[in-house]
């Protein structure tokens, strides 16, 4: 690559050796720990700033999706949050669930079963990993939409947490209402606020009704009621 570059005289390359460190962790280190609702996302280098009345979650990424940080992510720890005023969710299926945190959450806050998925066999790996710091009673899956075994077995759901992307929301929308019981909540977001209602209508379509939504940036999140 460096012999490429030089090649092209319209180039100035300076090149020099980098020490031996781990980048990734590094970069993470810098993030600011993250207040959703009753919850708080922190790194372990923020382990001395955990509020007394808060549900604190460390969370390490490494390489998975889920500091809290997106808007997606604490989108739908606060419409978790708020759903929890009301309520509490025996089992919870948490679809692509990255870091675990969701699933953690949901672990953490009651709930007898909290499943989460992931196609990424390394998201799954530190989903455990961070189930395991938090001390929360999650398990977690390697499949691709909700037909692996372990996952139809424990169904129906109370709540399906499902933190994608516009498209593979939709696609799953007829798998997500047969996953979740009668009155289940259906918590999707991974969609950006104009893709809304391609999303809703899927759902609508299958029964759902809105509950809520709630805009973080140019992102949204959806809370849905199976009918």
């Amino acid at each position: 690559m460096l012999r490429s570059l030089r090649a092209n005289t319209a180039l100035r390359v300076d090149a020099a050796p980098l020490a031996d460190a781990d980048w990734l962790a590094m970069a993470l280190s810098g993030l600011p720990p993250v207040r959703a609702g009753r919850f708080f996302v922190y790194g372990a280098h923020d382990a001395g700033r955990i509020p007394v009345n808060a549900v604190a979650l460390r969370i390490e990424a490494a390489a998975a999706f889920g500091t809290g940080h997106h808007g997606t992510t604490a989108g739908c720890l606060v419409a978790y949050h708020d759903l929890l005023k009301a309520r509490r969710f025996a089992k919870v299926l948490d679809v692509g669930t990255g870091t675990g945190v969701l699933a953690i959450a949901a672990a953490r806050t009651g709930s007898r079963l909290a499943l989460g998925t992931d196609i990424d066999p390394v998201s799954v790996r530190i989903a455990a990993e961070n189930a395991a710091l938090n001390r929360a009673a999650a398990r977690f899956a390697h499949a691709n939409g909700l037909a692996e075994r372990s996952i139809a077995a424990a169904a129906p759901y109370d709540l399906v947490f499902a933190n994608i992307l516009a498209r593979p929301l939709v696609r799953l929308a007829p798998d997500i209402a047969r996953a979740l019981k009668p009155g289940g909540v259906a918590i999707l977001s991974g969609l950006l606020r104009h893709q809304e209602r391609f999303v809703r209508a899927a759902y609508l379509a299958r029964g759902f009704r809105l509950i809520r939504r709630y805009h973080r940036d140019a992102w949204a999140t959806l809370v849905l009621a199976k009918g």
